[in-house]
């Protein structure tokens, strides 16, 4: 019965990250697009549009994703940004090389999207936020 409540939680804990990735990602689309269109460097949209992305997903995250009594620690915000590095680093990375090889910015920014939010998740989830 224990191990599947706790296969439940982690299900349930799965779904409210992907919503707030959902909510971080338009956040983060919406800049990139604005930023590209603006005439940023695709590398450089996808910096701008990741910085804001993560911003809506650290506020999304502490409050409803993870159970955090008291609140974040110091360590846990450092590896969050951490954690963030390595995706925006994924991020740019993926779209730069693909529009270097002539892919659209909009859709290399896509494409990019799930292997770094795949990376990331399972940074935090195992951990950075394991206790929680």
């Amino acid at each position: 019965m224990t191990a599947r409540i706790g296969a439940l939680l982690a299900r349930l804990m799965f779904a409210r990250y992907l919503l707030a990735s959902i909510c971080a990602l338009g956040s983060d689309f919406a800049t990139f697009l604005m930023l590209d269109h603006g005439g940023a460097a695709p590398m450089m949209a996808a910096l701008g549009g990741y910085l804001v992305g993560l911003i809506v997903h650290w506020i999304i995250s502490v409050r409803f994703v993870f159970d955090l009594e008291g609140g974040p620690t110091h360590v846990q915000r450092i590896g969050f940004i951490v954690s963030a590095a390595i995706g925006m680093g994924i991020t740019m990375a993926l779209v730069g090389v693909l529009s270097a090889l002539g892919i659209a910015p909009a859709l290399a920014k896509l494409l990019s999207v799930p292997v770094s939010f795949l990376s990331v998740y399972a940074i935090r989830k195992y951990g950075i936020f394991a206790r929680a």
